[in-house]
């Protein structure tokens, strides 16, 4: 999953890029409203954990911008304005979460997986998917195989997430290193191609289909 951080905190923001990366998300930071701006505008992501004051563009103008625009991507805010105003302001901008600075970091992540997993319930495309005997649930990250859990690494389940909800179209390998690898990864030249030979061993060979010089696809429909 790809998750958007608006910080404008260096330190914080190290330290929340960090603790989201090992929880197995892909993460984007910048640290200002603008550039967050672009970015929503310009790739799709699981969650934003945004700061409310940001330089260029406050955190309250972008959310206000991004609901005005339709885009229903879970919003988490996490600001120093702890008074009851600040938190019905924030909410009634569209925010789905409200959290006050300091806070635990396992709390982020506990609210960040509520947060998605709310909004997953709520988008009939981004809810379980079953493909050919192989079944995900989004929201509980559990995988099964004829009624049999299978574990997966958490880009392998990306990987599988993207084929799944994607079922019927060939996905490129750039596409692919987009639901994994946030701005600045490291992407080894043959990372893909690993953690796909992982899913098929898994899952069975004859179930992820190259398509030559395309990308990759799923056989079986939804």
């Amino acid at each position: 999953m790809r998750v958007l951080l608006v910080e404008d905190d260096r330190s914080l923001g190290e330290t929340l890029q960090s603790w989201l990366q090992l929880d197995g998300y892909a993460v984007d930071w910048v640290m200002r409203g603008d550039l967050a701006d672009t970015a929503l505008r310009t790739h799709s992501y699981d969650c934003v954990v945004l700061d409310r004051g940001l330089p260029r563009l406050s955190g309250d103008s972008l959310l206000a911008t991004l609901r005005a625009h339709g885009n229903a991507v879970p919003v988490l805010i996490v600001t120093a304005r702890d008074t009851l105003a600040d938190r019905i302001a924030g909410l009634d901008l569209g925010a789905d979460d409200y959290l006050v600075k300091p806070f635990d970091l396992e709390e982020l992540s506990a609210r960040m997986r509520a947060a998605i997993r709310r909004g997953t319930q709520q988008a009939q495309a981004a809810g379980e998917s079953h493909v050919d005997g192989v079944r995900l649930d989004p929201a509980a990250k559990r995988v099964t195989l004829h009624g049999e859990p299978i574990t997966l690494t958490a880009r392998e389940f990306a990987i599988l997430h993207a084929l799944m909800r994607n079922s019927g179209r060939i996905l490129t390998r750039s596409q692919i290193e987009e639901a994994l690898y946030g701005w600045g990864d490291e992407v080894e030249s043959n990372a893909i191609e690993v953690h796909i030979h992982h899913l098929r061993k898994k899952l069975g060979a004859e179930r992820i289909v190259t398509r030559r010089n395309l990308g990759y696809t799923l056989r079986g429909d939804r």
